[in-house]
């Protein structure tokens, strides 16, 4: 695609905005499909949603809304589109189907899937259930609309906690991120029965390795994504959701830091926040990393990547999702 005239000046405003973490090379060949994306999508009455973990090229060139799993959810009920798009991963597009079932909602690479997603099934959920009768189970939004239609409240990293301190029980089901029902279990007095997922991200992180960041950078401030080990956890500064790192960033403004997070996240909040050094050991998610602005266009174009799902599925999992919203954050 032709990086002209026309391509340089419709999105000039964007590149000055993405400069410090992308060269000029790399968005003459962004710009065209960013470009022929935004003028497409107006055409088609679509709206882009994506997450905090995609490339800057997505995040800020392309998305109408760019947030984490549950403002995304959130958006994806209020749209008045007759297309969505997620750039994002499978389970986020099946919410964005939960909460708006008689919209078209695409996901621009079908294979683009979430370690903790795939680490449980329904069938997993509902022998649980018989193992531990009556105790409510409590699942993270990242996991199948199967494994929500077997979950009483989904919870997102954001509003965890107050998930699980709302059911007002003693005891709880927490699915599947066996790393964040650790994170819950030392911010409540509930029992958490928990299960063995990961997320392949955050699992990469350790101790020694926080620990050699801090040496080497004296002043920084270290923070970290509860779906890290508890170890990681524990030598940093601050625990949050990909919210929570955001705003403690923008709300302290520290002078060096580092998010113990998907590597994207760093850019995208670089961008907001030009006075911050961002220290970048990061890991990149190889299931977002398969949403590009090629698939994006090319989904959009033939509207390929459908999520279909059948009422009753929809009917039981949305009931998870919306008492989730309903609790907040």
């Amino acid at each position: 695609m032709d990086f002209n005239q026309e391509v340089r000046l419709a999105t000039d405003q964007i590149y000055k905005k993405i400069s410090k973490v992308m060269p000029e090379i790399e968005w003459a060949v962004h710009a065209p499909y960013i470009h022929k994306i935004n003028k497409l999508k107006k055409e088609k009455n679509a709206v882009i949603l994506a997450h905090n973990y995609q490339t800057p090229e997505i995040y800020h060139g392309i998305a109408d809304f760019s947030a984490d799993s549950l403002a995304l959810a959130v958006e994806a009920s209020k749209t008045s589109a007759d297309i969505i798009i997620m750039a994002g991963v499978h389970f986020m597009a099946e919410t964005a189907k939960l909460m708006s079932p008689n919209k078209k909602v695409l996901l621009p690479d079908m294979k683009a899937g979430c370690s903790l997603s795939s680490s449980i099934t329904g069938k997993d959920v509902r022998l649980l259930k018989e193992k531990y009768p009556g105790v409510p189970v409590v699942s993270y939004v990242n996991t199948s609309a199967d494994v929500k239609a077997e979950t009483d409240v989904c919870c997102t990293s954001a509003n965890a906690v107050k998930i699980v301190k709302s059911l007002r029980v003693k005891k709880v089901i927490f699915l599947p991120d066996d790393y964040l029902a650790k994170y819950v279990a030392t911010q409540t007095d509930v029992e958490i029965i928990s299960w063995k997922g990961i997320c392949i991200v955050h699992d990469q992180f350790n101790e020694n390795e926080i620990n050699n960041i801090r040496k080497n950078n004296p002043g920084i401030k270290i923070i970290a994504h509860p779906e890290c080990p508890p170890e990681v956890i524990k030598a940093s500064d601050f625990a949050g959701s990909t919210s929570g790192m955001i705003n403690y960033v923008k709300d302290n403004q520290p002078k060096k830091v580092m998010m113990v997070t998907e590597c994207s996240m760093s850019d995208n909040i670089q961008v907001e926040n030009p006075n911050v050094e961002f220290i970048r050991p990061c890991n990149m998610c190889p299931h977002m990393k398969k949403i590009t602005l090629p698939k994006i266009l090319d989904c959009l174009e033939n509207e390929t990547g459908e999520i279909i799902m059948d009422q009753e599925t929809i009917d039981r999992a949305r009931l998870s999702v919306e008492k989730m919203v309903a609790i907040g954050r």
